[in-house]
């Protein structure tokens, strides 16, 4: 077993325009293999040669999908994949689709199959599957937060997203197929007509059974709570000492802030912020609620070095790495996955990833947030918070 590599030495804030993502890292655990990429080349790489080791299968799924230089690397290789008998599946959601349907004519004609999630106006169209994945031959999935496009795999010097994908080897593999294999058969369906509804859509969700293993496909939906990936997360927290965070946007339900604040009250609670991102109002949605976690004793950062994007949730020994955020969206509305991994190693060596992230973040003190808690501040930040439960296309229109 190859063992995560020590967090680099601490930097000083002047320091911070050298930061490097950490290379590539392995481990096996739980009847699994898990090999971690923060660096945004490497996880471009890794996908490509994951989509050219396929041999019978590829199954998709992307929320987000351009057409750009890795957009065209990566559908390149699901043609040539098509073009050698490998049955490819790709389903890209509507919201995200921005290479146009088009762009993927040489899939479908090469003999793979391309298709929409949600094309249709209607209660629908609030519903982002926010998911990203592709499993080859049944036995190997790559997922996190990452999405096709060149912001995903750039390095922090080129304001890419810093952001987190796993390439996992092992049982769990098997449920991410059935679960593909579950949207495949509703995004059909709608696009035959033969079914118009989301309750559909929330069946599939909260039927959804990911096991009880170590290892675990956790999924959530629109309106779904009881088995629900934040159902489950919320178990762990009751009573855990620890816990550890990264999330691109922030705004949990009461609910979550509350055992967040509880575990910073009796053990140690430590949440990495976006100081940058794509969506301005991301940043003032999640500085409106830095307060109450402040008096809580729960530790705050922001990483400002490049774009934030990662999805990273660690509870005692327990370890969440997938395409959900900390924010009502992905909550309530979003289809989304995490995948829960139960293991001290795993959970130790994501926390050196996100040691490695704080020592190069500004901490948020109760100081800071007294200077920048202007009246003026709040109201932009409590503006921001409720656009963004809406929708965050409005939310985008602040984007610097």
């Amino acid at each position: 077993m190859a063992s995560a590599p020590a967090p680099a030495a601490a930097e000083s804030p002047e320091r911070a325009p050298d930061y490097c993502d950490l290379d590539p890292f392995s481990l096996t655990a739980a009847g699994h293999d898990f090999t971690f990429y923060p660096h945004g080349q490497d996880r471009l790489k890794a996908l490509v040669a994951l989509i050219e080791s396929a041999q019978t299968s590829l199954a998709v799924f992307y929320y987000l999908f351009d057409s750009d230089t890795s957009g065209t690397m990566v559908r390149d290789a699901l043609v040539a994949a098509a073009r050698r008998g490998v049955k490819v599946d790709l389903i890209v959601d509507d919201f995200g689709n921005d290479a146009g349907a088009e762009f993927f004519d040489p899939l479908v004609e090469a003999g793979g199959s391309f298709a929409i999630f949600s094309p249709k106006w209607g209660k629908r169209y609030l519903v982002r599957n926010h998911q990203k994945f592709t499993i080859a031959d049944e036995a190997r999935v790559m997922t996190g937060g990452a999405n096709v496009s060149d912001h995903y795999f750039a390095i922090p010097a080129e304001n890419g997203w810093c952001d987190l994908s796993v390439l996992i080897e092992g049982p769990v593999a098997a449920q991410f197929t059935r679960w593909f294999g579950l949207l495949q058969s509703w995004v059909a369906n709608e696009v035959q007509g033969r079914t118009r509804k989301l309750r559909a859509l929330r069946d599939i969700v909260k039927d959804w059974d990911g096991g009880d293993g170590p290892v675990r496909l956790l999924v959530g939906g629109p309106l779904v709570r009881q088995g629900h990936w934040a159902w489950v997360l919320r178990k762990d927290l009751v009573g855990a000492t620890r816990l550890d965070t990264v999330s691109a946007y922030f705004s949990p339900p009461r609910s979550f802030r509350r055992l967040f604040a509880r575990i910073g009250r009796r053990g140690q609670a430590r949440m990495i912020m976006a100081g940058k991102s794509d969506i301005a109002a991301a940043i003032d949605m999640a500085r409106l609620l830095y307060g109450k976690l402040l008096r809580a004793r729960v530790k705050i950062f922001e990483f400002a070095i490049c774009k934030l994007h990662m999805k990273l949730i660690v509870v005692d020994d327990v370890a969440f790495v997938g395409s959900a955020n900390l924010d009502k969206r992905s909550f309530r509305i979003n289809v989304e996955l995490m995948v829960r991994i139960e293991d001290a190693a795993v959970a130790a060596a994501m926390r050196n990833l996100i040691d490695h992230m704080a020592e190069a973040s500004e901490p948020i003190t109760p100081a800071w947030y007294a200077r920048h808690s202007t009246f003026l501040n709040r109201l932009r930040w409590r503006v921001a918070y409720w656009l963004s439960l809406a929708d965050y296309r409005i939310s985008k229109a602040g984007t610097v």
